[in-house]
């Protein structure tokens, strides 16, 4: 499915906007949350929510509301996971307090997930403490031990 220009800025302006509800405020803390897309095509509209189902945000996509009964949840998902990766891309989902890694959704009427639009990691995590991994391999064999035995 084809969006305009101004439906896809929209869209990325949408997730911004409910990703300032969780910016990062310098405190340490880190909700832990997904983000969830949810297309309402009766409507024409692109709702932003977290885990609670808290609508962060929402935007019409005109697309989506011109009477075509053939959209689906697949027509969508490219626009949809193109407009995040921008938005990775220009570091506006970095920006955010949120726990990594955290995930967008596609998510239906019913609020089952439909697809995984992005994860978002950190690229950065590294394990520097050799402290940290001293005795695993014997910890494993173990654990492994007492699984086969019983």
């Amino acid at each position: 499915m084809k969006l305009s220009q101004q439906t896809q800025n929209n869209i990325e302006e949408s997730v911004k906007t409910a990703l300032a509800a969780y910016a990062d405020a310098g405190d340490g803390k880190q909700p832990i949350t997904d983000i969830h897309l949810q297309p309402d095509f009766e409507s024409g509209e692109l709702l932003v929510m977290d885990d609670d189902d808290r609508i962060l945000s929402r935007t019409p996509v005109p697309e989506w509301a011109d009477g075509d009964d053939e959209t689906t949840y697949k027509d969508v998902e490219g626009p949809l996971r193109n407009a995040l990766k921008r938005l990775k891309e220009n570091g506006i989902l970095d920006a955010t307090s949120l726990m990594k890694p955290y995930s967008f959704t596609l998510i239906d009427d019913s609020k089952e997930t439909v697809a995984e639009l992005l994860l978002v990691d950190d690229d950065t995590l590294l394990l520097c403490d050799d402290e940290l991994l001293k005795g695993l391999d014997e910890e494993l064999d173990a654990f492994l031990k007492e699984l086969m035995e019983n």
